[in-house]
């Protein structure tokens, strides 16, 4: 098939763009919101599952990009605590397209994946699945993938916090004491992604620029990029140009 003179511009745009991004300004951690699957189906005048469906394609398609450049972990949020109030037979859809996402990444071979929520709030099936699959791939020697489903910023401290203190007290500590004693470590001890280097780069797709939740601990020195695609739209060149963005930008953590 030839190529049309869009392609072959891209196609040499993403080049040049790849070939100018230095490896040691890749990030290590990238958290990304896969924001615009119900919209993209509404323009197309699609089922809103044809929108969701699209999205997770493309989720495996970004995680092949990320393999190839180097990052080391992806933090995916896929499903909020919020979400899960839509009606019964969008989320029945959507739970069911997660789980053939979850299958795809087991069969891959290539993945490191671990549940990042709260899943006692998923179907138990799907919470088994997740468990099952952390276990599976423990050993691969590749992306780490944090998939959030039934995930919420909020619960997240909330559990992390309330393990803390069933910690202390199996331990005997008073409350007086792990108060006296309690850092920010501490709590990042025992968040969900714990052990993990904090996301490096927040990217939104949609155009919507706030956080919505996610990562809310860990993103407080995080650099953000609002993209204006819709996730299913979410093209390499879109993903490079994040990455110069971030190439770009002097990290301060605070200072």
């Amino acid at each position: 098939m030839a190529w049309t003179f869009p392609e072959v511009g891209y196609s040499f745009y993403e080049r040049r763009l790849q070939r100018n991004l230095a490896p040691e300004r890749i990030p290590h951690h990238i958290g990304v919101m896969v924001d615009g699957n119900r919209r993209w189906a509404k323009l197309a005048g699609a089922p809103t599952s044809h929108g969701h469906q699209a999205g997770a394609d493309k989720i495996h398609e970004f995680l092949g990009w990320c393999e190839e450049l180097g990052v080391q972990v992806v933090t995916l949020y896929m499903l909020s605590t919020d979400n899960m109030g839509r009606p019964q037979e969008e989320i029945d859809q959507l739970l069911d397209i997660i789980a053939n996402t979850l299958d795809r990444l087991g069969e891959s071979n290539r993945v490191r994946v671990q549940p990042v929520g709260a899943l006692d709030l998923l179907p138990e099936d799907l919470s088994a699945k997740l468990v099952s699959l952390a276990g599976s791939t423990a050993r691969i020697d590749g992306l780490h993938v944090n998939v959030a489903v039934g995930y919420g910023g909020r619960r997240e401290i909330v559990d992390a916090v309330k393990e803390l203190m069933r910690d202390a007290a199996s331990r005997g500590t008073s409350l007086e004491t792990l108060a006296e004693q309690l850092t920010d470590q501490h709590i990042s001890s025992f968040l969900y992604t714990r052990g993990q280097q904090d996301p490096d780069l927040v990217i939104r797709t949609s155009g919507e620029q706030r956080l919505s939740g996610f990562l809310m601990w860990q993103s407080a020195y995080s650099e953000f990029y609002f993209c204006e695609a819709l996730w299913p739209d979410f093209r390499r060149v879109d993903f490079l140009r994040a990455l110069r963005d971030f190439g770009r930008r002097q990290r301060r953590f605070g200072a």
